[in-house]
């Protein structure tokens, strides 16, 4: 008789948005939805298997969650596993850690958290030992790792650990409970649970070590498809590992070729196109994509000037389809102003693109300007600017060479009107 789980991790219930909630409040409300909406379907989708447990590696909340309707809320889905009879196995993250509704959760008997020491809970199922191992982060910060402290296999069962971690230093994460890979699968164990990374990787073999991912991406940095994983130990201790598509909203970059556009109805026409085309080859339920202009063309000087115009065509016909959002567009068509054009405005723009970075002075008047906004913005948005110098110089720049751009296109508007 086989045993069956679903194992998901970073759910980061009701999270805060940051960049979408400035930019459409009707999307930040189907994205600010979507942490519960995703957390009903993996409640749905293990009833509806029928498996014997939902295993949970970390980070259910998003920091210093406070709400307890977050906690009644999940309390709430686990009771319906409950019911049925289905065990849930949780570890709490790094986020999980910095939460006060993890220690004011009442939570039904059939749900096992794991502390900071690891544990070890058997199960029996026919002729199947099952050993689930795990263990939680007692701190939010946990610099060293963790695996030396899980209890060693269990001779003759199935081993299955959860463990939250930055696996073999993940590009973009914090290192967290650092592990590498080769340790996890020379554990001993048969499948490990992960959590963490919000990428989806599963490294196959005689141990199955899977990070499932973040099950509803929040943003276009978490694009693609999202799912949960879901795992059939057969009688003998073969796995069968699948991943289950879950999330209620994709995120995706959408590349849009301009190449030869000579006029600017063909670009809203192609513009439209790519995403009525998007929108039919995405089944989840709503689609948010950022657009992403590529190619030559002598109408990059307007693409610049009037992008906020392109946006609205854009905005326009996601409406006419429905359940499709745009986020912003994004230009990275070359420059129509060659090296051998003449006239004044070419020799302004080759002295621009010669400078490098920016001149000093205009820098730190810069620098003001975003210190100020820093100042203005809500503690919980600051970070949109940058959390350390070198990333708020950096994207200063990029803003400074963007802005001189479109002064450019304005001018070549001008010109051109001439």
């Amino acid at each position: 008789m086989a045993y069956r789980f679903v194992h998901t991790a970073d759910l980061h219930l009701d999270s805060p948005l940051k960049s979408l909630a400035l930019r459409d409040a009707a999307l930040a409300e189907v994205i600010g939805n979507a942490s519960r909406a995703v957390f009903t379907r993996i409640i749905d989708l293990c009833l509806e298997e029928g498996v014997d447990a939902l295993l949970i590696a970390g980070d259910l909340y998003d920091g210093a969650q406070t709400s307890m309707k977050t906690a009644r809320f999940l309390t709430q889905a686990l009771r319906r596993l409950d019911a049925a009879g289905i065990e849930t196995f949780i570890i709490r993250g790094n986020h999980d850690a910095e939460s006060r509704i993890t220690a004011q959760l009442v939570l039904p008997a059939s749900v096992t958290v794991f502390g900071a020491q690891a544990g070890v809970e058997r199960r029996n199922k026919g002729a199947l030992d099952i050993a689930i191992h795990g263990i939680s982060f007692a701190r939010p910060h946990a610099p060293e790792s963790l695996l030396g402290r899980f209890k060693a296999p269990v001779p003759g069962a199935v081993n299955i650990g959860m463990l939250h971690t930055s696996l073999d230093g993940a590009a973009g994460h914090d290192p967290y409970a650092p592990c590498r890979l080769a340790d996890l699968q020379d554990s001993g164990f048969a499948y490990w649970a992960l959590g963490h990374i919000h990428a989806r990787a599963h490294h196959a073999g005689a141990c199955h070590v899977v990070m499932p991912g973040i099950p509803q991406g929040r943003d276009i940095g978490e694009a693609g498809e999202k799912s949960v994983t879901l795992v059939t130990v057969a009688d003998d201790g073969a796995l069968t590992v699948e991943a289950r598509p879950i999330a209620v909203a994709r995120f995706a970059r959408l590349e849009v070729a301009l190449d030869g556009a000579q006029e600017w109805p063909g670009v809203v026409a192609t513009l439209s196109a790519a995403l009525r085309a998007a929108r039919r080859d995405h089944g989840e339920d709503h689609l948010v994509v950022r657009p992403v202009l590529t190619g030559r063309t002598p109408l990059l000087w307007r693409l610049r000037r009037d992008l906020g115009l392109l946006l609205e065509e854009a905005r326009t016909t996601a409406e006419g389809i429905g359940t499709l959002w745009i986020d912003k567009l994004e230009l990275t068509c070359t420059d129509e102003v060659r090296p051998d054009s003449a006239g004044p405005l070419a020799e302004l723009a080759r002295q621009i693109a010669g400078m490098g970075s920016p001149p000093a002075a205009i820098q730190a008047e810069a620098d003001a300007v975003i210190e100020a906004l820093a100042k203005a913005l809500p503690r919980e948005l600051r970070g949109m600017l940058g959390d350390d110098p070198a990333t708020q110089a950096a994207l200063r720049d990029t803003l400074l060479q963007e802005g001189a751009a479109e002064v450019l296109a304005h001018l070549h508007g001008v010109e051109g009107d001439a």
